[in-house]
């Protein structure tokens, strides 16, 4: 994948990602957030549409600090962090002066989607409710969002939770060698989104599917450029 390319797909969907999180606040926020948000939404519009990108991403920066110290943070965690990531390895891309600085604002990217999967399996290795599938349990029984009773009454079904805690920690703890081959890269990203997008429709967390997606051109480009001489 060349790396115009993979600058593209990502302006894509973290484009649309931003664009749902706006509508969000939009729709639900004070007048204050609504006019943030409404800046924000024409923004991610005309990032989408792969309008005045630069300028955009610079615009998006802006806004981004602007909502950090409206929330005093990022307020949602992970999705959040990971946005602003994405988007400052973007706008980084954009504008550092020679292809050996982009090359590596974009690469920082994807090392830090390696590392997002693989320090969280870490985390759960060593917490041993994880370990034990207790954590898993609870997060079905206990899910602060609306989900369906029989997805709640997984949870009491400790083997099966046990053996999809170990599922997961497995993976994320695996998830740097999946980078060795362009076959276990694809089947990787493939099973990782696959997780995201059940995270979605099962607990509501619908944040981190779109912004997860866009880091993973970064990846696919960065396996390409090491091993595939692209």
């Amino acid at each position: 994948m060349s790396l115009d390319l993979a600058i593209r797909m990502t302006e894509i969907m973290l484009g649309f990602a931003f664009i749902l999180q706006s509508i969000e606040h939009i729709y639900v926020g004070t007048k204050n957030d609504r006019i943030l948000f409404s800046g924000r939404l024409g923004l991610s519009i005309l990032l989408l549409a792969g309008l005045y990108t630069p300028y955009v991403c610079a615009g998006l920066v802006i806004i981004t600090l602007v909502q950090l110290h409206r929330f005093q943070g990022p307020y949602n965690g992970g999705s959040d962090r990971m946005g602003i990531l994405v988007l400052c390895a973007l706008t980084l891309t954009y504008f550092l002066p020679s292809g050996r600085l982009q090359d590596m604002a974009f690469g920082y990217l994807a090392m830090q989607l390696i590392l997002s999967y693989f320090i969280s399996g870490w985390v759960k290795m060593v917490n041993p409710e994880w370990r034990n599938g207790q954590a898993l349990q609870d997060v079905f029984a206990f899910s602060v969002y609306p989900v369906s009773d029989a997805v709640r009454g997984w949870s009491q079904c400790p083997r099966v939770m046990l053996i999809m805690s170990w599922a997961v920690i497995i993976f994320e703890l695996a998830f740097p060698f999946l980078f060795l081959t362009t076959v276990t890269l694809y089947i990787g990203l493939a099973i990782a989104a696959a997780f995201h997008l059940a995270n979605a429709c099962l607990f509501g967390l619908n944040r981190f599917f779109w912004v997860w997606l866009a880091a993973y051109p970064s990846l696919i480009w960065l396996h390409d450029r090491l091993l595939g001489g692209v």
